[in-house]
């Protein structure tokens, strides 16, 4: 494989579901792993018992894991309600949650959150949306900047009415909100849906890296584990990284394999590591 250099984390949301998630983190740092990142872990519930919470900060403390990245409350991600910031009568819910995730964050040492914009929804105009979802990542970047952290803005691919399918349907958002003033606000690349869609990658990446916050990746068609589908993940990764890139890879995909683990085959254990 491609030594780029750059470091790998694991999306425990995704990946690991075969255990139960407060179990997940160990299971990362057993497979040879130092970091990982996490959906919202209460998909139906924007303000968790403080309880649950603590439940969740103990898990990645007591597995020896960093936790690198957060998304905020997103409803659920594969309903008409996914990304409820610049949906008018759930973007409450999303503001109610912003300081319980950076509360999180503050804990745990996390560097990002990911702000899923908003499906569209019959009642409101894409413009009404769009000005909502835009306020509403300033607002969340507000809060975020007071622990050094950044908000993250991603394109989405599959059904669903999400409106951010292109890098530059992203970033346009990105540049958006930093012209408020939000200057900790980048884009999440995220090659497998990126690739999904039809963007042209290697165009996204020399347009976009520098106000590339994050990556995830995921082979495609099929979103499985690097090479089990047909994009030249560690080619465009050491693209990201000759032009700049130095953040982490978040492992987001969906194993071909019968266990988490086994889909691990393709990464050598002395390149889990951060």
């Amino acid at each position: 494989m491609t030594d780029h250099g750059l470091r790998y984390e694991v999306n425990c949301s995704i990946l690991f579901q075969e255990l139960p998630l407060l179990e997940r983190p160990a299971a990362a740092k057993a497979a040879g792993f130092d970091a990982v990142e996490f959906w919202w872990p209460w998909p139906d519930q924007p303000v968790p018992a403080d309880g649950d919470v603590d439940g969740f900060v103990s898990a990645v403390q007591d597995a020896g894991v960093q936790l690198v990245g957060l998304n905020f409350f997103a409803g659920d991600l594969a309903g008409p309600d996914c990304g409820v910031l610049s949906i008018p009568d759930r973007v409450q819910e999303f503001r109610d949650n912003v300081d319980v995730t950076v509360g999180i964050g503050e804990r745990l040492g996390v560097s990002a959150f990911n702000a899923l914009f908003g499906n569209r929804v019959d009642g409101a105009s894409a413009a009404q949306q769009d000005e909502l979802g835009r306020e509403s990542i300033a607002f969340a970047a507000k809060a975020a900047d007071r622990i050094g952290a950044t908000v993250l803005v991603e394109s989405v691919s599959g059904p669903k009415p999400y409106p951010l399918r292109t890098a530059a349907d992203a970033v346009a958002v990105v540049d958006d909100v930093r012209a408020t003033g939000a200057s900790n606000v980048g884009f999440l690349l995220d090659l497998y849906h990126l690739a999904a869609n039809g963007d042209d990658l290697e165009a996204a990446i020399a347009a976009h890296t520098a106000r590339t916050a994050h990556v995830q990746i995921a082979d495609a068609p099929g979103r499985g584990e690097p090479g089990s589908g047909d994009l030249d993940l560690q080619r465009h990764l050491g693209d990201l990284a000759t032009r700049g890139y130095a953040g982490w890879v978040g492992l987001e995909y969906k194993p071909t394999t019968a266990t988490t683990l086994e889909s691990f085959g393709w990464l050598p254990r002395e390149r889990r590591g951060a």
